[in-house]
């Protein structure tokens, strides 16, 4: 196990060097730093925290690179049906329950880590990794709180050796180079709003919204580890309503559908128009509100300020199968990416719109699905007009998968490092906090501050940690 004392020594989460100042241990820099050396197949030796439903299918996108050497195993449920699949196919593979125990044991014989895991662990096993000179893959939102993402930029800045990839693909696929190519060439210009929407059904909608408490407590499963599970969070009593996925429902280990979503509708926009934080939050509707697990339907606007000569502008979230967005004349027929991964919760798709955005700007109007689909001129007839003067878009040279192994290895950047999505991340935790408390919220974006609320802003670092977990937040 790592205890306080190995993971202190190890140059983890020392001092409040993290967010200010330098780290406490210059040895742990240095070796964080050190560039990696290719094993003898010329593959990057990955351990893999969270093996079943997304976590097998992130695993087989890895193999297919023919870049990745599966050395071990991690989850905290190895009993379970959803993950026989992955441990059968990797016998060789190391199995653990405790992630603590993975790297206290077999640190020397992985390079990478791919995280899969509940929103509310991507930071904590992604912080010991970064100490650890481990490069990191993690399922998107990047972290679950404001500052939880803060930490995690200011420790990939801290160890510029360490590669971080955040699981939104659509930054290896058509639209990232599509949106790239067409700011450039000011086909996309002088945006002024966006409508972001994924309408859904989610796994919530068939509750009851006028709960009162938490769900009762339940025989944990003998082959689960629970208390590793809730890692930090407060305890709570262990019921299949938080469990297989369902995790995303509730505030206090999710993000809804804004962090489900968000990070593969809204991610080309924020960087490539430099949105950066916005300055004001506000949840213009929420149906079904209550102090436990998300609205069924949520319309939340982000006001961001002028930057670069860009202007002001407003994007607004809509989730909710009765929420959909005002359509523009000419929409057309909604997309649907033919990539997105099956849920696994039985989710369709809705059936007046897909997920995606419709982008407003000052002579055009773009709409475009979710993850990598590329972006429509509407309406057609000013698509024609437009026909003869689009760029030609490069293509990718490798999927986000290949993209963060050849990365390891030297041979390319990451597009979604840690640096780049975590202020995204910080959106979406934003949106959370205007969700649960039903209110609007001024944000200073300089001092990153909630300046008209309080309890919001307390909410930016969520309650303390529990006893044992406190390190990795060190101050």
């Amino acid at each position: 196990m790592v205890t306080r004392r190995s993971f202190l020594k190890a140059g983890g989460l020392a001092v409040a060097g993290l967010a200010l100042d330098g780290w406490s241990s210059q040895q742990a820099v240095a070796a964080a730093n050190a560039p990696k050396t290719a094993n003898a197949a010329n593959r990057v030796n990955l351990a893999c925290i969270g093996i079943g439903n997304r976590g097998e299918q992130i695993i087989e996108e890895f193999e297919k690179t023919g870049l990745a050497n599966v050395v071990a195993l991690c989850d905290v449920d190895l009993g379970a049906k959803h993950t026989q699949k992955i441990l059968a196919k990797y016998p060789k593979a190391k199995q653990f329950k405790d992630f603590r125990e993975m790297f206290d044991k077999i640190a020397g014989e992985f390079d990478a880590v791919a995280v899969a895991t509940p929103d509310h662990s991507h930071f904590i096993i992604s912080m010991l990794a970064m100490s650890q000179g481990k490069h990191v893959y993690v399922e998107k939102p990047m972290a679950r709180t404001f500052y939880e993402a803060e930490l995690m930029m200011n420790a990939a800045r801290r160890y510029p050796k360490v590669v971080t990839q955040v699981g939104n693909q659509g930054h290896s696929e058509g639209n990232y180079f599509q949106f790239k190519t067409w700011l450039e060439a000011g086909i996309i210009k002088d945006v002024t709003a966006v409508s972001a929407h994924m309408n859904n059904p989610r796994r919530w909608h068939t509750w009851d919204p006028n709960i009162g408490k938490l769900p009762e407590g339940q025989p944990i499963p003998s082959s689960l580890d629970w208390d590793t599970w809730l890692m930090a969070r407060p305890y709570h009593d262990y019921n299949e309503k938080y469990h297989y996925g369902e995790w995303r429902s509730w505030f206090d280990f999710g993000m809804g559908a804004l962090g489900d979503w968000g990070a593969h509708i809204m991610d080309t926009v924020h960087e490539f128009l430099q949105l950066g934080l916005p300055y004001e939050v506000n949840p213009l509707k929420l149906t079904g509100h209550n102090d436990y697990f998300f609205p069924m339907s949520s319309t939340i606007l982000f006001r961001f300020p002028a930057r670069n000569q860009m202007p002001p502008l407003d994007l607004t979230w809509y989730d909710g199968v009765d929420n959909q967005p005002p359509l523009p004349v000419g929409y057309g027929a909604s997309a649907l990416d033919p990539n997105i991964p099956p849920s696994g919760a039985g989710e369709v798709v809705a059936a007046k719109i897909n997920p995606g955005k419709i982008i407003y700007g000052k002579d055009l109007i773009f709409k475009g699905a979710s993850h990598g689909s590329t972006l429509s001129i509407i309406p057609d007839s000013k698509a024609k007009d437009m026909a003869s003067k689009l760029p030609q878009v490069p293509a990718s040279p490798s999927n986000h998968f290949a993209n963060f192994l050849l990365a390891c290895q030297g041979r390319e950047k990451t597009r979604s490092p840690f640096e780049i999505h975590g202020t995204l991340s910080q959106v979406f935790s934003l949106g959370v906090i205007a969700q649960r408390l039903n209110t609007r919220l001024l944000l200073d974006p300089t001092t990153k501050q909630i300046t008209n609320h309080a309890f919001a802003n307390a909410m930016l670092t969520q309650e303390p940690p529990r006893r044992g977990w406190e390190d990795f937040y060190k101050l």
